[in-house]
């Protein structure tokens, strides 16, 4: 666990955009098994996060069509909270950071860590509003 002043302001870049906190697994289990879209973010405390997936996240975030629900769950802080969502994204490999968009509680997009490393913030965020265009 990292101690919470240090990840607050890594948590704020996407609560402050709209992004609900997860941090039971019962909060992540009702939050993506419901109607609708649901786009889920794995944060982290990595430079890729920094740099890549924060940044894409907000972009893809503020598009016109976005999912119904955003919500985020942090890598090394709320353990179940993010076990159960990675159990979500099977059959996926834990990845951190990663993204998801869940329709109707099924899987149908996802970013592992190894397409976040190295990729423009923007490029990133083209695939996801890709996947809001068809799914939202």
């Amino acid at each position: 666990m990292y101690p919470e002043y240090l990840v607050e302001p890594m948590r704020a870049e996407l609560t402050k955009v709209g992004f609900e906190e997860m941090k039971t697994a019962e909060d992540v289990e009702n939050a993506i098994n419901t109607e609708g879209t649901v786009f889920v973010v794995v944060n982290s405390v990595c430079g890729c996060a920094a740099a890549n997936a924060r940044p894409a996240a907000r972009i893809a975030a503020a598009n016109e069509k976005h999912p119904t629900k955003l919500i985020t769950v942090f890598a090394g802080m709320e353990k179940e909270a993010v076990d159960k969502a990675r159990s979500f994204m099977l059959p996926f490999p834990p990845s951190s950071p990663a993204m998801a968009l869940f329709k109707d509680g099924k899987l149908v997009h996802m970013i592992e860590r190894h397409q976040i490393e190295g990729r423009p913030a923007q490029m990133i965020a083209d695939s996801l509003i890709g996947a809001f265009e068809q799914h939202c």
